[in-house]
């Protein structure tokens, strides 16, 4: 099993920037290098939505309409982190973050909350205006 712990959320202005992390631990995060990491974001009263997605060797990644040329994920293997890096904030980017693993192999990026099998705790982000 695989536990995912993100951190890195908190209070910021408008125009400011977070930089959440993803950290992977358990019986079978050495094997964390080999999957697809995704990251959600749910607001109060709404749906959780995509953000982004990062391949197993960051080779590949896919994002959202919404964040696109404003947030970018990355991530390091050897730390078994995942990172997104969120600039130019709006409040409208206001949630609660996920990241996600993706445990299924040789398959495209996915956007899909169905097709992610461990999950984070999530890290508030409030973005005010």
């Amino acid at each position: 099993q695989v536990q995912l712990v993100e951190s890195g959320g908190g209070l910021v202005q408008a125009g400011g920037s977070l930089r959440l992390s993803c950290a992977a631990s358990g019986r079978t995060a050495n094997t964390f290098s080999i999957y697809s990491m995704g990251w959600f974001r749910q607001a109060p009263g709404k749906e959780r939505e995509f953000v982004a997605a990062i391949s197993w060797n960051g080779g590949s990644t896919l994002y959202a309409d919404s964040v696109k040329g404003r947030f970018t994920t990355s991530r390091d293997n050897g730390l078994r982190t995942v990172y997104l890096q969120m600039n130019n904030l709006k409040p409208a980017d206001t949630a609660v973050y996920y990241c996600a693993l993706d445990h299924r192999l040789g398959r495209s990026l996915s956007t899909q909350l169905g097709e992610y099998d461990y999950w984070g705790q999530g890290t508030q982000v409030t973005v005010s205006s």
